[in-house]
C-alpha cells in the first residue's frame, strides 16, 4: 500500500553512481523539505522525454519553494542510472539514485508488475513532497506508468 499523507518516509539503502556509493534515503531527506520522484526506467520515452524534463524544467520553481533536496528514484543499476542522469542534463539539480533490489519500492508498496514488458519488476511512476522526514503529499499515477499527476508542476502548489 502506498505512502499517506503524514506517514514516515522509509529508510533504503539507495546507490548513486556507482555500486559502491550508497545513500540511506532517510539521511538524505532528513529534515529538509524535498521532492521524490520515481520512474519505471532510466532511458524509457516517458521517463526522459516528459517525466524528467519536468523537474529539470521547474528546478528554479521547485528551488523557489523551499525545496532543499530533489531526488530520482529508478529501479536500475547505478552506472545506468548515472548516465541518464548525465545524459538529461540533470546532474547537481536532481540525485539520481538507484533501487537495483526495489529495497524502497517495496518499502512503499509501489512496485509495478513489469517482468514480461522490461525484464524485471520496476518503481510505479509516482512523486512526492517530503518534509521533516515525512510525506506531504504523494501522487501516484493510477496505472503506475502514466505521466499526469506526478510532473513537477503539480507539486509546486503542494510545498
Amino acid at each position: 500500500m502506498a505512502p499517506k499523507v503524514g506517514d514516515p518516509l522509509p529508510d533504503a539503502t539507495l546507490f548513486e553512481g556507482d555500486p559502491e556509493t550508497k545513500v540511506s534515503i532517510k539521511q538524505l531527506f532528513g529534515n529538509k523539505k524535498g521532492v521524490l520522484f520515481a520512474v519505471p526506467g532510466a532511458f524509457t520515452p516517458g521517463c526522459t522525454k516528459t517525466h524528467l524534463p519536468s523537474f529539470l524544467n521547474d528546478y528554479d520553481k521547485l528551488k523557489a519553494g523551499g525545496v532543499e533536496v530533489i531526488a530520482c528514484v529508478a529501479v536500475n543499476d547505478p552506472f545506468v542510472t548515472n548516465a541518464w542522469g548525465e545524459a538529461a542534463g540533470g546532474t547537481g539539480k536532481v540525485r539520481f539514485l538507484a533501487d537495483p533490489f526495489l529495497e524502497f519500492t517495496k518499502a512503499l508498496g509501489v512496485v509495478l508488475e513489469a517482468e514480461k514488458m522490461l525484464g524485471t519488476n520496476r518503481s510505479k511512476r509516482y512523486s512526492a513532497v517530503i518534509e521533516g522526514g515525512k510525506f506531504k503529499s504523494f501522487n501516484l499515477e493510477a496505472d503506475g506508468m502514466g505521466t499526469t499527476c506526478s510532473l513537477a508542476p503539480n507539486l509546486i502548489s503542494q510545498l
